[in-house]
């Protein structure tokens, strides 16, 4: 009786368009609510400052309510007139959603992603799970707004899941709960019973996976996984044998954002919608009426380095040992920055001094990556990347919002995974 009043209430919620927190529920306390709008009016800013159109921006925006209406009326028009032939499909089911909940018609945009996913299959029989992630946006995309002609992209995509043994990835494995949830939410009446448990049973392997995530102090993963993790443990049908305190994990958070943890736009897009209860299951029903409050925005970020900071020293080592390829190095320099500046300028100032280290970057909706070094560029068909390390711990923030200490040892090294 107990399961099928949950089921009830899975459904009417579903129907309804809220989210539905089946194991514990959270909130900001009311003296922690400035912080949390401080940040978001900090992610809204970087609007007006940005190149690239971050969709993740704008679900986050509509989601929990803009207080700047001017960036959300502008982001929206940039991505209505984006062109769309180079997006991944990832990007493109962003686009979709974000545009969904402006209120603004995705036009053709959804048949082109339809018609993508109905050709997708994984590089490999074992291809590394964050390659999942972009599919898993589509499929949550096409179920919002075609939950019947999606059943069997989803179900191929369940399978090739099932099948795969690649270690598990904790932002994919959130992504695909909130895309399978919307599925078993809105199976057609009348289909199958094996799409239902087909698709609970990748739900229940992915939320115990992502159970074991769960650190004591509430962090799922590490703290910017965690957003999308709170989503999809707060309306997956099938929870986990390890039960989550979720209040826990939102004061570990909400410290973590008072030590400045979160300045970059995209992390912010991505635990914002957690902190005001929202999820992106609510990107469909999202109320497009304007707000009369307009709220005070803050500066633009990130604030410019005083001036009269002190220098600091770092030390920056570039390094590539892997067998194949033509050039392989090591070399260290030691190089002084304005203390309080960010990852990017130190390299630049390597750079300019010796044009050993000189570098290039690709442009993301996380900001600025580092994709060669020296002349030896990343490659997708090879699995290599440029990783940095503190001493031996890999960063967890990219060069646009690391901030090095004095004396740090910093190293880039070409890895392949």
């Amino acid at each position: 009786m107990a399961w099928f009043t949950l089921y009830l209430l899975n459904l009417l919620c579903a129907l309804a368009g809220t989210s539905i927190q089946t194991q514990s529920s959270c909130s900001v306390p009311p003296a922690q609510q400035p912080l949390v709008n401080n940040m978001q009016m900090l992610m809204e800013n970087s609007v007006f400052n940005s190149i690239y159109p971050n969709p993740s921006v704008l679900i986050a925006m509509n989601l929990v309510g803009p207080h700047n209406l001017e960036a959300q009326k502008l982001l929206t028009r940039q991505l209505m007139d984006i062109d769309t032939a180079d997006m991944t499909i990832g990007q493109l089911a962003l686009t979709i959603m974000a545009l969904t909940s402006s209120c603004r018609d995705p036009g053709n945009k959804v048949s082109t992603l339809q018609k993508q996913m109905e050709t997708w299959a994984p590089s490999s029989p074992n291809a590394e799970a964050s390659s999942f992630y972009g599919p898993s946006l589509a499929i949550l995309a096409l179920c919002q707004k075609n939950p019947e002609t999606t059943l069997p992209i989803a179900a191929r995509f369940a399978k090739t899941l099932l099948a795969n043994s690649s270690p598990f990835n904790i932002d994919t494995g959130a992504m695909v709960t909130l895309a399978l949830t919307c599925m078993y939410n809105k199976i057609p009446v009348g289909s199958e019973e094996g799409y239902k448990t087909l698709f609970g049973q990748v739900l229940k392997d992915t939320m115990e996976k992502i159970s074991m995530r769960i650190k004591d102090n509430g962090i799922i993963g590490d703290i910017y996984s965690t957003g999308l993790a709170m989503q999809a443990l707060s309306v997956t049908p099938k929870q986990p044998n390890k039960e989550w305190n979720c209040q826990k994990t939102m004061d570990t958070v909400l410290n973590d954002i008072k030590l400045g943890k979160f300045h970059n736009p995209m992390s912010i897009a991505q635990i914002l919608p957690s902190l005001k209860g929202k999820t992106y299951l609510d990107v469909p029903h999202m109320s497009c009426s304007p707000d009369p409050e307009v709220h005070p925005t803050l500066p633009n970020h990130p604030s410019p380095v005083p001036t009269m900071a002190p220098n600091i020293t770092v030390k920056y080592t570039i390094n590539n040992q892997l067998r194949g390829v033509e050039l392989l190095f090591n070399f260290t320099i030691d190089v002084s920055v304005k203390s309080g500046s960010v990852l990017l300028v130190v390299l630049e100032e390597a750079q300019r001094k010796n044009s050993t280290f000189k570098f290039e970057t690709t442009m993301t909706s996380w900001g600025p990556i580092v994709s060669s070094i020296n002349n030896i560029a990343e490659n997708v068909n090879h699995k290599t990347y440029w990783q940095f390390l503190s001493g031996k711990t890999p960063l967890n923030e990219g060069v646009a919002d690391y901030v090095p200490f004095n004396h740090e040892h910093i190293t880039a090294n070409f890895t392949q995974y």
